[in-house]
């Protein structure tokens, strides 16, 4: 009997409490829909009630059975293994409900995969643990690519050899805008393992596949901003591979088509001159040192060996107001006027060129750094480390991860610092800060820091 009395206390208790969070607003549902798939929530809602309604009736049924057939004195089961008529109600209630949850579903696969002829296009790539974007240009057809092309200079692999590539709009950051009300056909391409394509509030979602160009459609039909998601397990950082689409108004998502680089302009980009860098690196010596060796004095962190990439974004994020604008990043804030000498891309180029040149000699621990740490722990929190920055704190180019090797420790205490406290990581726009700052929750005071920044002075 306790166990008939907790089966239907069981039901009971799910439905009251299915139906009461519903009603208060608290229920676990849909995020509000911002697509043309309505249809996909229709489906699963269906889902939902058979589902439910065959919860409740073999709940109920089991507390039935226990209770009409429980053990009593001088009763006597009578056993009939075959059942006609049980079999073919079993038969016929099984089917209509597998009919019932299968075919809404296929009836949608069918919209699915049939994209609309005006479909506009936009390619999705995905990587560890970053997203990017490509258009087609005005001959509205994308160039073809080749894993073996991608390099620094050629991330998204285009090959310079097709003049349908040429013109191809790239977005190498992980902010995808599209127009409102005009459907769009994703094409997704993987640079490395399975990734997937999702973003809650358009109901759609796709695996990219290693080595294939899978796809899925939508169209946007709400203004606003909405998280992209990878939901397949990637890797180390896959919990942090988050992107943003911001759905436009025609005209503002031509505005901002129109400012992104074509394939052909940035391999027109001249190569930074160290001749010319050398001039502009004249006013980074009073702080970072004749030799980028970096000032502890001047909280000036050490630049040369540094991964190039990342010092290229780190100006820009100074000169466009995504670092060095929160009131408490007070060195960060220094920064900003001298990197708006830098006139244009081209002076950041130059100058970057000649810190390449630079020697970088091994740093020394400092006791604002790594000296006072643990580096037998630190080796194990460094594990999470390495999937981006390089197993020797080498730093990944592909994975927008400097090096750690060699650079000033006090300095990577006090930027892990502004990590965890979200001086750094908050600015709507820094994505690889953002990233770092959900990484950074993994060290829970300044002794774990320091434990980790021993172990890097000992690579």
């Amino acid at each position: 009997m306790a166990i008939a009395v907790v089966l239907i206390v069981l039901v009971i208790g799910s439905v009251i409490f299915h139906f009461a969070v519903q009603a208060e607003g608290l229920g676990w549902w849909f995020t509000p829909i911002a697509s043309n798939w309505s249809e996909m929530d229709g489906t699963v809602i269906l889902t939902f009630w058979v589902t439910g309604i065959v919860f409740v009736a073999l709940n109920l049924f089991m507390a039935y059975a226990v209770i009409k057939y429980r053990h009593k004195k001088g009763q006597k089961a009578d056993y009939e293994p075959e059942s006609t008529r049980l079999e073919i109600i079993l038969t016929v209630v099984t089917s209509i409900g597998v009919v019932a949850m299968l075919a809404p579903g296929l009836v949608v696969w069918g919209k699915f995969v049939t994209v609309p002829e005006d479909a506009a296009i936009v390619e999705a790539v995905g990587q560890q643990w970053h997203w990017s974007f490509r258009f087609p240009g005005e001959d509205g057809e994308l160039g073809t690519t080749d894993a073996r092309l991608i390099t620094p200079e050629n991330p998204f692999g285009v090959n310079p050899d097709d003049p349908n590539g040429q013109d191809d709009v790239l977005v190498s950051h992980p902010e995808l805008h599209l127009p409102i009300d005009r459907p769009v056909k994703v094409l997704l391409r993987s640079k490395d393992v399975l990734h997937d394509f999702a973003v809650p509030q358009f109901r759609v979602k796709m695996d990219l596949v290693p080595g294939m160009i899978t796809f899925l459609w939508f169209t946007p039909t709400k203004l606003g901003r909405y998280e992209i998601m990878c939901e397949e397990l990637c890797g180390m950082a896959h919990h942090a591979m988050r992107g943003r689409v911001v759905v436009d108004e025609a005209s503002t998502f031509d505005a901002w088509l129109a400012d992104q680089p074509t394939f052909a302009e940035t391999q027109a980009v001249a190569a930074g001159d160290p001749a010319q860098g050398q001039a502009l690196y004249a006013l980074c010596t009073a702080c970072h040192g004749q030799q980028g060796e970096g000032m502890q004095l001047l909280n000036a962190p050490k630049l040369a060996g540094q991964e190039p990439g990342y010092l290229r974004r780190q100006m820009h994020n100074y000169r466009n107001g995504v670092r060095g604008t929160n009131e408490q990043d007070v060195y960060g804030r220094q920064m900003v006027p001298f990197a708006q000498s830098l006139a244009d891309d081209a002076a950041i180029n130059n100058v970057i060129a000649y810190i390449q040149t630079l020697p970088s000699e091994p740093t020394e621990p400092t006791e604002q750094g790594g000296l006072g740490g643990d580096a037998e722990r630190g080796k194990s929190l460094y594990t999470t480390c390495a999937a981006c920055h390089g197993a020797n704190g080498e730093g990944i180019w592909s994975q927008n991860a400097p090096a750690l090797k060699d650079m000033s420790d006090w300095d990577l205490v006090r930027q892990l610092q502004n990590f965890s406290s979200g001086v750094r990581g908050s600015h709507a726009q820094d994505f690889y800060g953002a990233q770092m700052a959900v990484m950074a929750t993994a060290l829970v005071n300044d002794q774990t820091i320091k434990d980790l920044v021993a172990y890097i002075n000992t690579l």
